[in-house]
C-alpha cells in the first residue's frame, strides 16, 4: 500500500492547507493537474507589482505654412466677351440683267477695290449704245439744219420778205433740235453706264465669299429683293469687335471719369486689349471708337465697339474674343493664393497666426485675380502671417507650429493687372 503524502503548504493566503490520503491513481492525476494550474495562476498574480501612473506628453502643435500677403501696385481690368465684325460688308448684286459670261475670282480669296469679279454678256448693251449714238448724230444734224434756216431768214426778215412769225418758227425749231440733242446725249450716257455695269468690280478691298451664281446663268437687276445676289465681300483691316458693358460697370466708369481717372469703357479712344480664346494674356491692342446712345432695356447693357488692326488677317468676322478695359486707377493691393482662403457658406475667411502661435479667424472681402493670386480688399494687413498651407489642420484658438515662407509671384508681363470677369 502506497504511503500517504502531504503537499507543501501554498503561499499567498493558502498557508496551512494540506492534502493527505491515498486517492486512486486517476483521481490523483486530476488533482495534480488542478494543483499545478492553480499554483501557476496564484504565482503569476503574486509576482505582479502595482504599476506607477505615467503622465501623458503634451500634443505636438500641427505644422502649417504662413506667409505675408504680397503687396503690389495693380490696375483692375474688367473682362468681357466680344464678337468680331467687319468694318465694311458689301453684297454684290447685278445692276443690269443679262447672262453671266464669266466669274473672275476664286472663292474666298482676297480682292482689292476695282478688281473685276463678274462679266455679263455686253453685246445687248453695246447695241443699245450704238443706237443712242446714232440718235445723237441725227439730233445734231437737225440742229445744224435749223441753224442754217435761221441764218438764211435774217436778211429776209430785214427786207420784209418773210413774216416775223415765220422767223420765230425757225428759231423754235432750233430750240427743239437742241433739246433733242440733250435727250439723245443722256441716252448715250445711260447706254454707256449700262455697258459698264456689265463688268462687275469689287467696290471695297477685303475677302470675298463664294460665287453664288455660275457662268451661263441669267442674273436679274432691279430692287434689292429682286436683284440676284452674286457674292459678298467683307473688309479685313481694320476690324471691329463689339461687346456689351453692364449697367453697373458703365456707372463705375462714369464715376471714375468724373474724378479724372481714365476709365476704359467711358471715354472714346480709351485703350482696349483683346485676346482670342486660345491666347494667354491680351496681346492685341485697340481703341474704343463707339458707345451706343442708350442702354438695352431688356439686358441692362450698353453696346460698345473697339477697332484694331488686322494686317495679318488673324481675326475674322464672327469670331469670339476676350476683351478687357481698365476698371480702376492704379492702387497697392494685398494678394493671397486661393488656397489660403476658406469658405463658410457665403463668408470667405483666412486664418492668421499671432505671435504666440494661436490661430485667429479673419473674415475677408475678395477682389479679382492677378496672375493666380487673389486680391484681398478687406480683412488682413500687409504684416499679418496668413496660413497658406495646412489650412485644414488649423482651428481658431488652436496653437500651431508656423513655418514662414514667401509667396511666389508670377513674372509674366501681365502680372500687374487684375481682371474681373463680367
Amino acid at each position: 500500500m502506497r504511503s500517504g503524502f502531504a503537499s507543501h503548504p501554498l503561499e499567498c493566503g493558502l498557508e496551512g492547507v494540506t492534502a493527505y490520503g491515498e486517492p486512486p491513481l486517476s483521481s490523483w492525476r486530476a488533482s495534480l493537474w488542478i494543483a499545478v494550474i492553480a499554483g501557476a495562476a496564484l504565482a503569476s498574480g503574486c509576482d505582479q507589482a502595482p504599476q506607477a501612473t505615467v503622465p501623458k506628453a503634451a500634443p505636438t502643435p500641427p505644422a502649417v505654412t504662413v506667409s505675408n500677403p504680397v503687396q503690389r501696385e495693380i490696375v483692375e481690368w474688367d473682362e468681357y466677351t466680344g464678337r468680331f465684325d467687319a468694318k465694311a460688308t458689301v453684297e454684290i448684286r447685278a445692276r443690269v440683267s443679262g447672262y453671266l459670261n464669266e466669274v473672275r475670282f476664286k472663292d474666298g480669296q482676297l480682292v482689292k477695290q476695282g478688281d473685276v469679279l463678274f462679266a455679263i454678256d455686253p453685246r445687248p448693251f453695246e447695241r443699245a449704245l450704238e443706237q443712242a449714238k446714232a440718235e445723237l448724230f441725227a439730233a445734231t444734224t437737225k440742229v445744224e439744219n435749223a441753224n442754217l434756216d435761221v441764218v438764211r431768214g435774217k436778211p429776209l426778215i430785214e427786207s420784209k420778205i418773210i413774216s416775223d412769225k415765220t422767223f420765230d418758227d425757225r428759231m423754235a425749231l432750233v430750240r427743239d433740235a437742241q433739246a433733242a440733242v440733250k435727250v439723245t446725249e443722256a441716252k448715250v450716257k445711260s447706254a454707256e453706264l449700262d455697258l459698264s455695269f456689265a463688268t462687275i468690280a469689287a467696290p471695297i478691298s477685303g475677302r470675298i465669299g463664294r460665287s453664288l451664281v455660275t457662268a451661263g446663268n441669267w442674273v436679274s437687276a432691279g430692287s434689292v429683293a429682286g436683284a440676284t445676289l452674286l457674292t459678298t465681300i467683307v473688309s479685313q483691316d481694320p476690324i471691329y469687335i463689339y461687346f456689351d458693358v453692364s449697367e453697373n460697370n458703365y456707372i463705375k466708369y462714369k464715376r471714375l471719369a468724373e474724378r479724372g481717372v481714365a476709365a476704359g469703357a467711358a471715354d472714346i479712344g480709351a485703350l482696349v486689349e483683346v485676346a482670342l480664346p486660345d491666347e494667354r494674356g491680351f496681346p492685341h491692342k485697340g481703341q474704343l471708337d463707339f458707345l451706343d446712345n442708350r442702354l438695352d432695356a431688356g439686358t441692362g447693357t450698353l453696346r460698345a465697339r473697339a477697332v484694331l488692326a488686322n494686317k495679318g488677317g488673324l481675326f475674322s468676322p464672327g469670331l469670339f474674343g476676350r476683351v478687357r478695359v481698365t476698371g480702376s486707377a492704379a492702387f497697392v493691393a494685398l494678394l493671397l493664393p486661393d488656397e489660403a482662403i476658406g469658405t463658410d457658406q457665403t463668408t470667405k475667411f483666412v486664418y492668421v497666426v499671432k505671435d504666440d502661435g494661436a490661430v485667429e479667424r479673419r473674415n475677408v472681402r475678395l477682389g479679382p485675380l492677378v496672375e493666380g493670386l487673389r486680391v484681398v480688399r478687406e480683412g488682413v494687413a500687409g504684416g499679418d502671417w496668413v496660413i497658406t498651407r495646412g489650412l485644414q489642420r488649423a482651428r481658431p484658438g488652436l496653437k500651431v507650429a508656423p513655418r514662414r515662407e514667401a509667396i511666389a509671384v508670377s513674372k509674366a508681363p501681365d502680372a500687374g493687372a487684375a481682371k474681373a470677369s463680367e
